[in-house]
C-alpha cells in the first residue's frame, strides 16, 4: 500500500487569517478561547466538562490529539488573526479513515467577536482544500443544526451537498437536537491503488 505522510507543522495563509496545526504551546492560548466563547458555543456544541476549560485538560486533550495525528486519524486546526496572533476559530478533521473510505468528518468553531465577516467561509475553504490535495480525502461529512443559520450558510457556500436528516442526533445544553447531513466529494480524488501489483501479506499505513 502507497505510505502517506501525514503532515503535523501545516500552516496555510489567506488574507488576514492562518490555519495551522495546534502545537503543545498553544495550550493557553486554546484554553482562553474556549473560556472567552464557552456560553456561545454551548448553543451548538455537547456539553464539555470543567476539564475542559482548564490548561491542564488541555495539556492532556492535546497529548490525545498528537497520538491521532501520528496514526493518521486527526488534523486539528487553530485559526489566529495574523495581524493580532490571536486564537479566533477551530478546524477539525476526524475519524480519518483510508481504503476503502477515504473520508473523515468536519467540525468547526468561532470565536463570538468575528463572527459575521466570512471568515469560517474563507478558512473552511483553505482547509478543505489541504485535506482534498494534499490528504487525498474523498469525501468530507458534517452536520448542522437546522436553526444554526450562520453554519448552514457556510457549508451552502462550499457546496456540500445534503445527504439526509437525523433526529435527536446529539445532545446539546441538556437537549437532543436534530441535525442536517450534508457533505462534500473531492472532484479530483486520486486513486492511490491504481498501478500497484496485489501483495499477498497484508499491509498498513505508516503514519511519518
Amino acid at each position: 500500500m502507497k505510505k502517506i505522510n501525514f503532515l503535523h507543522n501545516v500552516e496555510l495563509y489567506e488574507g488576514d487569517i492562518i490555519i495551522r496545526t495546534a502545537r503543545p504551546s498553544d495550550v493557553e492560548e486554546i484554553t482562553n478561547y474556549y473560556l472567552l466563547n464557552k456560553a456561545h458555543l454551548a448553543k451548538w456544541e455537547p456539553e464539555r466538562d470543567e476539564n475542559f476549560f482548564t490548561t491542564q485538560g488541555w495539556h492532556q486533550i492535546l497529548y490525545k490529539f498528537d497520538e491521532l495525528s501520528k496514526n493518521g486519524s486527526l488534523v486539528y486546526f487553530i485559526i489566529l488573526d495574523r495581524q493580532s496572533a490571536k486564537m479566533i476559530g477551530t478546524i477539525s478533521f476526524s475519524n480519518i479513515c483510508r481504503f476503502p473510505f477515504h473520508c473523515c468528518k468536519l467540525d468547526y468553531s468561532l470565536s463570538k467577536s468575528v463572527q459575521g465577516r466570512g471568515i469560517m467561509t474563507k478558512a473552511l475553504r483553505i482547509a478543505v482544500n489541504y485535506m482534498f490535495q494534499v490528504q487525498n480525502i474523498h469525501r468530507i461529512s458534517a452536520s448542522v443544526m437546522p436553526k444554526n443559520a450562520r453554519s448552514k450558510a457556510v457549508l451552502n457556500h462550499l457546496e456540500f451537498k445534503s445527504n439526509g436528516f437525523a433526529k435527536d442526533y446529539l445532545l446539546i445544553n441538556k437537549h437532543w437536537e436534530d441535525h442536517e447531513l450534508v457533505s462534500l466529494l473531492n472532484p479530483n480524488w486520486n486513486n492511490p491503488h491504481v498501478g500497484q501489483q496485489p501483495s499477498s501479506s497484508s499491509s498498513t499505513l505508516e503514519p511519518s
